[in-house]
C-alpha cells in the first residue's frame, strides 16, 4: 500500500516538490555558511520523494542547543513559509475522504520543514 501511495504522491506533485527542495538545497550549498541549511533542504527533498511508510521525529537527545539555534535561524530566514504551504495543502487535501492520506503526508512534511535540524526519518 505504501508503494501505491508513494507512486500517486509522485504523480500528483511529490516529484516537483522534491526537485524544488533538492535544487534549493544545492543552491544553498554554494556558500560555506549555507551548507547546513542546504543539507536540510536536500534531506527534505529526499523525504518528499517517498513520505508514505515513513515518519519523522526528533532524534534521541535532540533538539540540542545547536539544533535549536539553527532552527531559529531557519525560521527567521523565511523557511517557515514552506511549512505554511504544506499546512495549506494538507488542509486542502483533507477536505475529501480520498485526499486524507495525502493531507497527512503534507502535515508530516510541514513538521519537518518547520524544524528540520535535529529531525530524523524512520520507517513506520
Amino acid at each position: 500500500m505504501n508503494f501505491l501511495g508513494n507512486l500517486i504522491w509522485l504523480i500528483l506533485g511529490g516529484l516537483l516538490t522534491a526537485a524544488l527542495y533538492i535544487i534549493a538545497g544545492l543552491l544553498m550549498c554554494v556558500t560555506i555558511i549555507g551548507i547546513p541549511f542546504g543539507y536540510q533542504l536536500i534531506k527534505l527533498g529526499i523525504y518528499a520523494l517517498h513520505p508514505f511508510g515513513r515518519d519523522n521525529d526528533f532524534a534521541p537527545g535532540e533538539p540540542g542547543c545547536l539544533s535549536l539555534v539553527f532552527n531559529v535561524l531557519w525560521i527567521v530566514g523565511g523557511w517557515w513559509e514552506a511549512a505554511l504551504v504544506h499546512l495549506f495543502f494538507g488542509l486542502l487535501f483533507c477536505v475529501t475522504i480520498v485526499g486524507i492520506p495525502f493531507g497527512l503526508q503534507h502535515f508530516k512534511i510541514a513538521k519537518m520543514s518547520l524544524f528540520p535540524f535535529g529531525m530524523t526519518t524512520r520507517r513506520s
